[in-house]
């Protein structure tokens, strides 16, 4: 699935204590393009802090991020505050996603209105992931009313309709079972065979043997991104 060498973006120096115990320290991590990437590990290892830590939603002193910018040229950075335009290229999906007392429509927008899209472009877009997702006949459902593979297939749209580079998906199949849970595994599939680099924290064996997924393993502080 590696569209080129170069990566999409690289983070140097990147660690995580609690208290007297090292979660991890890693010191270069690079992200590989257009690639599907299984994150394994025991539970406490750190997965989710360190995919927090990649969105910029927790802390992360001393760690720089490196890209490639629209313009051909190198860039760095602190890790945090994420840079905008590293912002606006990552997307991050929580196990259980928190989705707006509003409607399925509104939820996929949301994200869509900052960006200065005019009506009928972000009319398109939302109609085309509401497709994506098989959720188009809930568009005017409020949350509370979806099933749990529901909101995880809303939350993946609302993700995707950003069209970002890097999606970070914690455990999107955990508390899914039978249909809805293989909706969500052709959904991440669809994300990686587009050209998007996925990371997902899983335990799903489905997920882990889908063809041409790279596997990375965190565990006693160290993260192995050529695990077997």
């Amino acid at each position: 699935m590696n569209a080129s060498s170069t990566p999409l973006l690289t983070v140097r120096g990147l660690s995580r204590s609690i208290g007297a115990r090292r979660l991890f320290d890693i010191g270069e991590l690079a992200f590989p393009r257009a690639t599907a990437i299984v994150l394994t590990g025991q539970n406490g290892a750190g997965k989710t802090t360190l995919l927090r830590m990649i969105a910029g939603l927790e802390p992360a002193p001393g760690a720089t991020v490196h890209w490639t910018d629209a313009h051909a040229s190198a860039r760095s950075a602190p890790l945090a505050p994420l840079p905008r335009e590293l912002r606006e290229r990552i997307a991050y999906l929580h196990q259980h996603p928190y989705l707006f007392r509003t409607s399925v429509r509104e939820n996929i927008a949301y994200g869509l209105r900052a960006r200065g899209l005019t009506r009928d472009e972000m009319a398109r877009r939302v109609d085309e992931a509401l497709a994506w997702a098989g959720v188009s006949h809930l568009k005017d459902t409020a949350p509370e009313r979806l099933s749990g593979g529901e909101v995880q297939r809303v939350a993946l749209a609302r993700a995707k309709v950003l069209e970002p580079d890097l999606m970070l998906l914690d455990e999107p199949t955990s508390s899914l079972d039978g249909q809805a849970r293989e909706q969500v595994i052709a959904l991440v599939r669809e994300l990686a065979e587009e050209g998007r680099t996925v990371v997902m924290i899983c335990h799903d064996r489905e997920l882990i043997n889908l063809p041409g997924v790279v596997r990375w393993k965190l565990g006693d502080g160290v993260l192995d991104t050529h695990h077997r």
